[in-house]
């Protein structure tokens, strides 16, 4: 059993600020396994195993608690040794899922234009405590999130034009629907961006009658 001495007092830097681009290429788990053995000789304890594995992949980019520790049942580090490491890396600072929470909603928002609803639904797979993403997610209000779908729909209307007036508004709705924008509000930030644009507020609401509710 490694001893809390044999432990790293100072963390390697937890980037929170880059879970975004971290992300790319992300796959769990990958990459060559740390050697079993030590200088070739006995087999490395599985402390020694996981704290390798939980270090490279650290080191790569932020990870959640829940990857790192589907990580090590991948490599076959026994649960009570993996919830020990684990721990261990959290009381350190090398694990903080809130910091990593808020990166991800601050990141993701900000350059890909997501709502609430994606972003915890992408927390949620790396295995984030609900009561985590509610925090994260939370510091998006109302207004932030449709001020961001409005300016997602200014940047798209300029490519849309000519298009069969109905085609572009059903192209514009589905470009925040798969963002995670809810229905209503999607339908409600084309319609003013068209307005604005000069088109007819009677024939766009004829266009989508029954086609997604009001908020």
């Amino acid at each position: 059993m490694t001893r809390r001495s044999d432990w790293p007092e100072q963390p390697v830097e937890h980037r929170a600020g880059r879970a975004d681009g971290g992300d790319r290429g992300d796959r769990t788990g990958s990459g060559a396994p740390p050697s079993s053995r030590a200088g070739g000789g006995a087999p490395l304890p599985p402390e020694e195993q996981a704290r390798a594995i939980c270090l490279r992949l650290l080191t790569g980019s932020p990870r959640t608690r829940g990857q790192l520790a589907e990580a090590l049942a991948k490599r076959g580090i026994p649960d009570e040794v993996a919830e020990e490491v684990l721990s261990r890396f959290e009381e350190v600072g090398l694990i903080d899922d809130a910091a990593f929470a808020g990166a991800w909603v601050e990141s993701r928002h900000h350059g890909r234009g997501l709502a609430r609803r994606a972003l915890a639904r992408e927390l949620r797979t790396k295995g984030v405590a609900s009561s985590v993403i509610e925090e994260a997610v939370g510091r998006l209000d109302a207004d932030q999130e449709e001020d961001t779908a409005r300016a997602l729909v200014e940047r798209k209307l300029r490519v849309t034009r000519g298009m069969d007036r109905e085609k572009r508004l059903r192209r514009l709705v589905g470009m925040l629907a798969r963002k995670g924008y809810s229905e209503g509000l999607a339908l409600r930030v084309v319609r003013r961006a068209l307005e604005e644009e000069g088109a007819e507020e009677g024939e766009d609401s004829e266009l989508f009658e029954g086609y997604l509710p009001e908020d």
